[in-house]
């Protein structure tokens, strides 16, 4: 049973004549009477009886089609009137993943905005590692996780946001700061502060050290960038950075930061969904706002 055929019906029995019915829903009277006659086979009986030329009767079962189709065009009317007051007051949820010093330097505005235009929206805005990004993403946990482009698994989609690049962090008055390029055997010298074990820059930056056959120490690990670049401040060692173009990093730290694209390739920080994902409209607003800086 199709929409198109209960609403053929439906102004079939209004209306009591083919021509009237098939005009009111734009159909051919041919078409309309192939949608009575589809209607009949799948109900198995007779819906409407001819008296005369002229002039239609329900059946029995008619009446109770009548009855049901009556009952549906108030529910659907009503649910044009929800959907209409669901866009005038922008409600429903947006539930967002991402790391720590993405929220801290990047989301701020955008979120400000959004929350500006959106008031009625619920927020959700979740703290967590890249692969507990991918992994509340892939479950539905959340709408929208912001991450590395380059480690989005390959069943997730994503749109490109922010440009990227890796670089050396120091402070000011280390041997390395005085450099404009430098190697990773130069920094292998030096105490390194880096992420857990199985995060995606770690373990690119040590695949590169095997290759070379280079040893290291690692005097520190932290998922938090933020955390990472007050010690290496304190002079405890050195780290790495993910820096996004035209983001002042890691302020106000007192810190020398140190291009590594002779290592790294340039990445994207990216908007990553499901890729059956259906999106509403507050959050297409807020993938444009994001996405496009735009505010309104």
């Amino acid at each position: 049973m199709e929409w198109q055929q209960i609403l053929g019906f439906h102004h079939l029995a209004k209306l009591g004549s083919f021509t009237r019915a098939a005009a009111a829903t734009f159909r051919t009277q041919s078409a309309l009477s192939q949608q009575i006659k589809a209607l009949e086979e799948e109900l198995d009986c007779r819906l409407v009886e001819r008296i005369g030329k002229r002039k239609l009767l329900l059946t029995p079962a008619g009446e109770r089609l009548l009855h049901f189709a009556d009952a549906l065009l108030v529910k659907y009317e009503q649910l044009l009137a929800e959907i209409s007051d669901l866009k005038k007051l922008k409600t429903g949820q947006l539930r967002l993943a991402a790391p720590f010093t993405t929220l801290y330097h990047l989301c701020r505005e955008p979120l400000r905005l959004f929350r500006r235009q959106f008031p009625q929206v619920k927020l959700t805005i979740l703290d967590r590692s890249q692969p507990e990004v991918f992994d509340l993403v892939k479950g539905g946990e959340v709408d929208l996780g912001l991450a590395l482009e380059s480690l989005a698994p390959r069943d997730l989609a994503t749109r490109r946001w922010l440009p990227v690049e890796m670089a050396l962090m120091t402070p000011p008055g280390h041997p390395l700061a005085r450099a404009r390029r430098v190697t990773l055997k130069q920094i292998a010298r030096y105490p390194l502060i880096l992420p857990p074990p199985g995060a995606g820059g770690r373990r690119r930056l040590e695949e590169r050290l095997r290759e070379l056959n280079l040893d290291y120490h690692v005097v520190m690990e932290s998922s938090n960038v933020e955390l990472s670049s007050l010690y290496v401040e304190m002079g405890l060692g050195i780290s790495f950075a993910t820096l996004a173009q035209g983001v002042p990093p890691a302020q106000p730290r007192d810190l020398v930061f140190i291009p590594l694209t002779h290592y790294f390739k340039p990445d994207h920080l990216a908007v990553v969904l499901r890729r059956d994902k259906v999106l509403s409209a507050h959050h297409t607003a807020f993938l444009k706002i994001l996405l496009e800086g735009q505010s309104g």
